[in-house]
């Protein structure tokens, strides 16, 4: 497959070395901030292009979407800090020929450690002595907070912890934090990969589930993996449809 890669910073390099793995050919870097071979990001720079891996930063991302949409062949988007802007997306590919996969982690150790975040939450629902939160530690170049994975893990607890009902990402000014916030803290720190970590503490004791990622390469792999299971599909995808074929031992 010859493969564009779209934002070539850490991630887009390491996808390269995954993609040239896998027998896979980089015929482009399009990158913004001048690392690849062009910034322009267009229909022409996309020719002969079979399918698109994308970590960009998040300003103008509905422009590419509508490029790719156009294109009509397989795109992974990485890309987060665009949440709000979701829905505008989804819209610009209702009636698009080819496949798009959305997702903020595409590591199959975080997705493990969602399903976990989400089972622990659902045993401790009415074990009122347990208080939960989220933290998460990453390099300090990475421009968004909290982490998509975080917001992900956050999704997963309040779906299933009744007494939590909303994220909390800053602390409130001089006063105690609510009894129904799930707090969430950030943590910019060197050259920290990603870290994510949910306790739950009582007076008697506290739970810890976390993942920790050594490096780039399970990400990769799995944006990878992600744009070759896309192959002959067509419409919007969230990364969970993928790992969940994956996990169960599907194509």
């Amino acid at each position: 497959m010859n493969v564009a890669i779209v934002g070539y910073g850490g991630m887009g390099r390491e996808i390269e070395f995954v993609l040239s793995k896998r027998e896979h050919e980089v015929k482009i870097r399009i990158d913004a901030e001048g690392n690849g071979d062009t910034k322009l990001l267009s229909k022409k720079t996309l020719s002969g292009v079979d399918g698109i891996i994308e970590f960009a930063l998040a300003p103008g991302i509905l422009k590419r979407i509508t490029i790719y949409a156009e294109l009509g062949i397989p795109v992974v988007i990485g890309t987060t800090g665009w949440d709000n802007l979701i829905g505008a997306a989804k819209e610009t590919y209702r009636n698009a020929k080819g496949p798009l996969l959305r997702g903020s982690n595409f590591s199959v150790g975080a997705h493990i450690f969602f399903r976990l975040c989400g089972h622990a939450a659902a045993l401790i629902n009415n074990a009122d002595e347990y208080d939960v939160a989220l933290t998460e530690y990453h390099h300090n170049k990475k421009a968004d907070h909290p982490s998509g994975t975080a917001l992900t893990a956050a999704d997963k607890i309040l779906s299933q912890l009744e007494r939590k009902t909303h994220a909390l990402t800053e602390l409130p000014e001089n006063t105690p934090i609510p009894q129904d916030a799930l707090q969430m803290t950030s943590i910019r720190i060197g050259s920290t990969p990603g870290t994510h970590e949910m306790r739950m503490d009582s007076e008697a004791d506290f739970i810890t589930i976390s993942h920790q990622a050594r490096n780039r390469s399970g990400f990769a792999l799995g944006a990878v993996r992600a744009l070759e299971w896309l192959e002959g599909k067509n419409g919007w995808f969230e990364v969970e449809a993928y790992i969940n074929t994956l996990l169960e031992g599907g194509k």
